[in-house]
């Protein structure tokens, strides 16, 4: 029998800093709830965005309650007014409905895919987080805007790379970390030259995301999880067994850093 290889990892191999600036509201151009990890290690970001009609205080509120560990949380508003309830906080990623309250076929979420493309620069740049440790969950529309921006994401760390071994320095594809949608399918039909390696875990509804819409992911990423649930809507908290497929996911791809003086030991065979 062959004998087990120790690999001992030690903590300073891990380049982020332990504690991440907050983000910066100059560079965010809408309102936001950010809060850092509970247990005081910010090796994860969970970026959390609303449906139709919401606003960013509710999921702010969901994010804390989920208690990730090593896990802080950015719940962002929607950049616009939902207009039928132009008096009340109720806010949209981009237009469903056209003036006469049909739904929109093909709608652009190009204003909301650039403030998504200005939020992730700022979190990667100013603030310290590497790419994998970020993590989307959107609900409907911020499902769907979550998932596009996974996407967008993907294109452009492929231009890059694509771009760099023109010059001999070749850079690394970096996907983002995961992406849970709950009942929001992607706007656009993904013609990649390589499928986002960003995990996926899609969540719905009976009759949501049919055969074209679950199709539409596996095109655009290459690991997709696929989980129907009774009933409708966000999750209820007091269902366990709603919430659990996404808990088990997060414990597959949510990062973990050692303790202080603590080294990360793992154990393999000689070949």
């Amino acid at each position: 029998m062959d004998s087990p290889n120790i690999h001992v990892l030690a903590e300073a191999s891990v380049p982020s800093p332990r504690v991440k600036p907050a983000p910066q509201t100059s560079a965010i151009h809408t309102q936001f709830s950010y809060s850092p990890s509970d247990d005081g290690t910010d090796e994860n970001l969970l970026i959390l965005l609303h449906g139709l009609g919401d606003t960013n205080v509710p999921f702010a509120r969901l994010g804390r309650s989920l208690k990730l560990p090593q896990t802080a949380t950015l719940a962002l508003r929607a950049p616009d007014l939902y207009r039928p309830f132009l008096y009340e906080q109720a806010f949209q990623w981009y237009p469903s409905f056209d003036q006469l309250g049909d739904l929109i076929e093909r709608p652009d979420p190009s204003p909301a895919l650039n403030l998504l493309k200005n939020v992730l620069g700022h979190l990667t740049g100013e603030c310290g987080w590497p790419p994998h440790r970020i993590h989307l969950f959107g609900f409907a529309q911020g499902g769907s805007v979550a998932a596009e921006a996974c996407l967008q994401w993907w294109r452009r760390e492929l231009e890059l790379s694509s771009q760099s071994r023109m010059t001999n320095k070749e850079s690394p594809v970096r996907p983002l970390g995961s992406l849970v949608t709950i009942s929001g399918p992607l706007l656009s039909y993904p013609t990649l030259s390589k499928p986002c390696e960003t995990p996926v875990l899609v969540f719905r509804r009976p009759g949501e995301l049919k055969n074209g819409a679950l199709n539409a992911f596996r095109k655009g990423f290459s690991r997709v999880k696929d989980v129907e649930r009774a009933g409708e809507g966000m999750p209820r908290a007091s269902l366990r067994e709603e919430w659990q497929p996404i808990l088990e996911f997060w414990s597959e791809v949510l990062g973990w850093r050692p303790g202080d003086g603590l080294y990360e030991v793992t154990t393999g065979t000689s070949s």
